[in-house]
């Protein structure tokens, strides 16, 4: 992401959006209500006689929202922003739809929290993260995940060819890797591919591909986990033995402070969870990091908590639910705080 322009006495940023990613932080940025503005398209309708209206071809313009609904699509590239014109050269209270996707640019305009302001700074260095492919592997299959800052999108899934008769034991190895190795070729790894699951498996294919495919072994790490498939990605971003590049990512910040929370609760110590104890621990100004889902951080009842964390200076994270640990906390009510001291709240 990139900002354009931004007018603190207006309220007014204009964002470029250069990432799919970007798309993800906006959907939490806009809410209903707020004005946005982009370049669209609306067809004219010119009337001939009272029967038959002529259909006029699509007309490019600038077009400004007041908006009443945010829709979001995991995967698709594309943010469809719902409203009612009430700036364009034409049909001004009509209701309209922003299609927007990579290479576009909006204007919003609206009151800031401080958690969006700091988004926004948090998506604008995103954009130079690297993309990160794993690959999972046990002895029946591979499975081809990329990293977001949302959640992991599932690429494919490559199962092993059944060793019988027909096929050596051998055979249907290679068979296997040569499908994998064929499917990594075809596909932008990004910066970092990193291969993990239990057993020698792993170190296996790690050997195909350098030598089928030297140029990606060079960026090529492995990790042994207990699982394999998405278990074993989850469990590699829960910390510990992932690489600096994993640790730096949006989701794997995300999963780690669920899992510190997690942890406080186990041992009854530094935490609060659900909107009691959270709102206690806050009128304390005991909440050192503040964790709750974009879901529910659009509800009215929140915005007073928030404020009042960011009076004590603490840190809000906004979490995605599209991943284990924000199901996780989505779990505790989708609420859960980190605290400077120990509260009891027996």
């Amino acid at each position: 992401m990139k900002i354009l322009n931004k007018n603190e006495k207006t309220g007014e940023i204009k964002l470029l959006i250069q990432t799919p990613d970007d798309l993800w932080h906006i959907y939490n940025l806009v809410e209903p209500g707020d004005s946005v503005f982009a370049t669209s398209y609306r067809r004219e309708e010119k009337v001939r006689d009272k029967l038959r209206p002529e259909r006029m071809e699509k007309k490019r313009m600038w077009i400004g929202l007041v908006v009443e609904k945010v829709e979001f699509h995991d995967f698709s590239d594309r943010l469809r922003i719902h409203g009612v014109i009430e700036q364009a050269p034409q049909d001004l209270g009509e209701h309209h739809t922003f299609n927007l996707t990579v290479k576009d640019n909006l204007t919003i305009v609206k009151k800031w929290k401080g958690h969006q302001l700091a988004r926004i700074e948090e998506a604008v260095e995103a954009t130079h993260e690297p993309l990160i492919t794993f690959l999972a592997i046990d002895d029946e299959s591979v499975l081809m995940a990329q990293l977001h800052q949302y959640g992991i999108e599932e690429l494919a899934e490559i199962r092993s060819p059944r060793v019988g008769k027909m096929y050596p034991q051998k055979s249907a190895r290679e068979e296997f890797f040569n499908e994998v190795t064929g499917k990594i070729k075809s596909t932008d790894v990004g910066e970092a591919l990193i291969i993990l699951g239990p057993g020698f498996d792993k170190d296996a294919l790690y050997e195909t591909i350098r030598e089928k495919l030297p140029e990606i072994a060079l960026k090529t790490s492995l990790f042994p986990t207990s699982h394999s498939g998405m278990l074993g990605v989850q469990e590699a971003l829960k910390g510990g033995m992932a690489s600096e590049i994993l640790e730096k990512t949006r989701v794997a910040l995300e999963t780690k402070l669920v899992e510190e929370l997690l942890s406080e609760i186990s041992k009854e110590g530094k935490y609060a969870y659900g909107p009691d104890q959270v709102r206690d621990a806050t009128q304390r100004g005991a909440v050192l990091t503040l964790l709750v889902t974009n879901e529910l951080i659009r509800k009215e009842e929140i915005e007073s908590l928030l404020k009042q964390v960011e009076n004590a200076k603490g840190r809000i994270v906004v979490v995605s639910p599209k991943h284990e640990g924000g199901r996780k906390l989505k779990s505790l009510g989708g609420l859960g705080a980190i605290l400077r001291y120990k509260v009891d709240w027996s």
